[in-house]
């Protein structure tokens, strides 16, 4: 059929009304197997017990194709099965409404039809279907019909092989393959009958990236996540509490746009340091480090009040004798989980003396999982992509830099690390002049959020950034969902695209 004598195209639910059409269409489609078409009682019975699963497509008012599905409960066979098994005997009693699956059972479009990609459109309302009934994805065995010409030479697997390296052309496969199924067994005895593919099939699976495992919590987690960045402006502060006033003046207007994190810079509470300026610059900081446990104690408080999750940036804390980096999440729960700099600069050791922790997670949050590298620390590619295996969707790197090259480093490597990684990366830091603290009088920042560069994203890669060296807050939503689109979907997928037969990153236990 020419395309210009299309005059319409509905995609509908099977009735059995249209039964007659529809074995008259299957038995065009199989004209390997003559025999291999659905008698009425199997599709009254599909029909009965899943009517959404069962569709068909209509040109011009006539039966062009159909796709027929049922759910099942996967825990209940093994990747082994075969059609029979899966079918219940051909009963489709295997159907459960409260299943995790959508198990393709048949899909064909009567030979005149072809070229018209309206197997697309039947795969594309299948997922469409998984999604919306929160299945984990499509599941079904795929006939290899050109396979019985190879067979003598090649075993399955490696006809699979060559049809995935376009070496060997298979229409069923090759179809799957393109419309994002990916080959996960050989099925052996699958289909009776099937002599064309010597009974044998591949197991394809298409994995639903929206799913959520059903939860007895009515918490949920949000898709669509507002982060506020603090673009913290350095200034003497007569004392703690009137540091803590500034930072809840912030907290209270990033809060007031329901954000759902707040980011402190790194060393946000260096003002207080002025106090103490007529020490040496190591003893000096161990002064600051006093203050810590008070500060995180108070922006706890502040994460409950704002029900705000607050990412405290850094401050210096004495553990054992050590001079750390860290800093503190504090969730809006009340639970309070801490972080290390692990690559302090070579002025931190030098200056105060400073070591480098061994500590680094990522983090669970009611806004996902998070990971937390303070400044220099986004430097080292290692890090980051160690964090976005353990799924890890917003990186943030609080920041202090005192000069423009200082700060082109983390800005720049930051932005690496958003594509490379396919996550978000939120950095802020500090502006502004300490003319009294010694090692601290200067500040360059420019706070912004980076993302992967797709279509589905900003072309140049920033979603939002502050003005330079200027005080203020930065609000911006960010949508985790188009991460696991760039993840399936995306022009290039640098996670997946890795390769590790030739190269491996590791986490070493300490």
């Amino acid at each position: 059929m020419k395309i210009s004598d299309i005059e319409n195209i509905e995609l509908k639910y099977l009735s059995i009304e249209d039964y007659q059409e529809l074995k008259d269409v299957m038995i065009s489609a199989y004209q390997s197997m003559p025999e291999a078409y659905w008698h009425e009682k199997h599709i009254r019975a599909l029909i009965n017990k899943f009517p959404e699963g069962q569709v068909v497509i209509k040109i011009n008012g006539h039966l062009a194709g159909s796709a027929l599905s049922i759910i099942v409960d996967y825990d209940h066979f093994t990747d082994n099965h075969t059609y029979k098994e899966i079918t219940a005997d051909y009963t489709f009693n295997s159907h459960d409404r409260n299943g995790d699956i959508l198990y393709g059972i048949d899909v064909f479009i009567k030979p005149e039809y072809r070229g018209l990609r309206l197997g697309r459109r039947l795969y594309d309302y299948r997922k469409e279907l998984c999604e919306k009934l929160n299945l984990r994805g499509i599941t079904f065995g795929g006939r290899i019909p050109n396979y019985h010409k190879y067979s003598d030479k090649l075993s399955p697997k490696e006809y699979i092989q060559k049809v995935k390296n376009k070496e060997i052309h298979d229409p069923v496969l090759n179809f799957q393959i393109s419309n994002d199924f990916h080959p996960s067994k050989v099925l052996k005895g699958y289909l009776e009958g099937d002599e064309a593919s010597n009974e044998y099939a591949v197991l394809l699976k298409w994995d639903n990236i929206y799913y959520e495992k059903p939860s007895k919590k009515a918490a949920t987690k949000k898709k669509v996540v507002r982060i506020g960045l603090i673009q913290w402006q350095m200034r003497p502060y007569k004392n703690m509490d009137e540091l803590m006033q500034q930072a809840e003046f912030f907290i209270d207007a990033v809060s007031g746009y329901r954000s759902d994190f707040a980011l402190f810079p790194e060393f946000f509470n260096a003002p207080l340091m002025a106090e103490n300026n007529h020490l040496s610059e190591p003893d000096a900081i161990r002064e600051l480090a006093k203050y810590t446990d008070s500060i995180i104690e108070k922006l706890s408080e502040f994460s409950i009040s704002y029900n705000i999750n607050i990412i405290s940036g850094s401050m210096p804390e004495v553990r054992d004798g050590i001079l750390y980096n860290v800093g503190y999440l504090c969730k809006r729960d009340g639970n309070v989980e801490r972080y290390e700099k692990i690559h302090v600069t070579p002025d931190e050791v030098k200056i105060w003396g400073m070591q480098g922790g061994n500590e680094f997670k990522v983090f669970d949050t009611d806004c996902g999982k998070i990971g937390i590298l303070i400044c220099y620390d986004a430097e080292f590619p290692e890090l980051c992509r160690l964090l976005a295996e353990e799924g890890m969707d917003i990186l943030f790197v609080p920041f202090l830099t005192d000069t423009q090259n200082g700060y082109s480093r983390v800005r720049h490597c930051a932005q690496a690390r958003a594509i490379e990684n396919e996550c978000y990366v939120v950095i802020a830091g500090s502006v502004g002049n300490l003319p009294n603290v010694h090692n601290m009088d200067i500040q360059f920042a420019q706070s912004m959020v980076f993302t992967p560069c797709d279509f589905a994203f900003p072309t140049n890669g920033i979603k939002a950034e502050a003005t330079p060296n200027t005080e203020m807050i930065l609000i911006a939503d960010v949508d985790i969902d188009l991460l696991r689109e760039l993840n399936q979907f995306g022009s290039v997928r640098n996670l997946k695209d890795r390769r590790r037969d030739l190269f491996e990153l590791r986490k070493k236990i300490i």
